[in-house]
C-alpha cells in the first residue's frame, strides 16, 4: 500500500505536488476520519487488486473509502489511473495513460458478481487519447457486467469523450440504467476548476443521452464551495 501510494505521489504533476512555499495545511478534527482497519475493508481492497482494477476511492484518495469498502461498496475506475486532463479539483494523476486493458471488462464483471452489488457505480479517467475517448471500452464493460450480474443496476459516470462523433452513442445503445456526467462546478468557474472541458458541451451530452433513449434515467452534480455564488448555483 505505501509504495502504491508513494508512486501514484511520484507521478503527480507538478502543479497538484505541495510546494515549499505553499504548505499543506492541517485538516480539522471535524473531517478527519480513522485509518479503516475492518476485515471487509481489507477483503475488498484484496479483491480489487487480485483482479487488478482501479477505484475512484483510491485514485482520488476519497475519505470515505473505509466506510464503502467496509461495506463491499466501491466505484470502479476504468481505462487506467492516469488521465489525460488536470482538473483542479481532482487528485488523480495526470499524464499519457497506457493501453486499455482488454480483460478488464470481465474483471469490472467479476469483481461485481463477486461483491454481490444490487448497484454499480462504473467511472473512468478522461482518455482523449483514444479515437473514441473509451467509449466502446465503456460499452463492454457494460456488457460484461450485465452478463455475470443481470440484477445489478449499472450507473455510468462518464468524461465528455471531448465531444467526439458517436461515442455517446455507443455508450447509451450499451443500456445502462442511468448515465452520469457531472458539470462539476458552474460555468464562469469552469476555466480554474475544469479547463479542459466546456460547460454547454456537458449539458449537450446529457440532452442528448436523454435524446437517443427517453427511457434511460440522466443525472449529474456540482460541487460548491468553490467561489460560486448562490445566483449562479441557482441557473445552473
Amino acid at each position: 500500500m505505501a509504495d502504491r501510494e508513494m508512486t501514484a505521489q511520484q507521478l503527480r504533476h507538478p502543479e497538484k505536488r505541495n510546494r515549499p512555499d505553499n504548505p499543506p495545511r492541517r485538516k480539522p478534527p471535524w473531517i478527519r476520519v480513522k485509518a479503516p482497519n475492518s476485515p471487509t475493508y481489507f477483503e475488498t481492497r484484496d479483491l480489487m487488486r487480485s483482479h487488478n482494477l482501479n477505484t475512484v476511492c483510491e485514485e482520488a484518495a476519497c475519505p470515505n473509502i473505509g466506510e464503502c469498502w467496509g461495506r463491499k461498496h466501491a466505484t470502479m475506475m476504468i481505462m487506467g489511473d492516469t488521465c489525460t486532463r488536470a482538473c483542479a479539483f481532482c487528485n488523480v494523476k495526470t499524464g499519457l495513460p497506457n493501453q486499455l486493458d482488454a480483460g478488464e471488462p470481465e474483471n469490472v464483471a467479476k469483481a461485481v458478481r463477486t461483491l454481490g452489488l444490487r448497484h454499480v457505480v462504473i467511472t473512468s479517467v478522461d482518455r482523449d487519447d483514444l479515437p473514441d475517448g473509451g467509449a466502446g471500452h465503456f460499452a463492454q464493460v457494460i456488457q460484461r457486467t450485465r452478463a455475470l450480474a443481470p440484477e445489478t443496476t449499472i450507473e455510468v459516470l462518464t468524461p465528455d469523450f471531448l465531444g467526439k462523433d458517436g461515442a455517446l452513442d455507443v455508450v447509451i445503445a450499451a443500456k445502462p440504467d442511468v448515465f452520469n456526467h457531472n458539470l462539476e462546478t458552474v460555468p464562469g468557474l469552469y476555466p480554474q476548476v475544469r479547463p479542459g472541458a466546456r460547460y454547454f458541451t456537458s449539458l449537450q451530452l446529457l440532452a442528448r443521452a436523454k435524446e437517443l433513449d427517453g427511457d434511460i434515467f440522466t443525472k449529474s452534480g456540482i460541487m460548491v464551495g468553490l467561489g460560486e455564488g448562490r445566483q449562479a448555483v441557482h441557473q445552473v
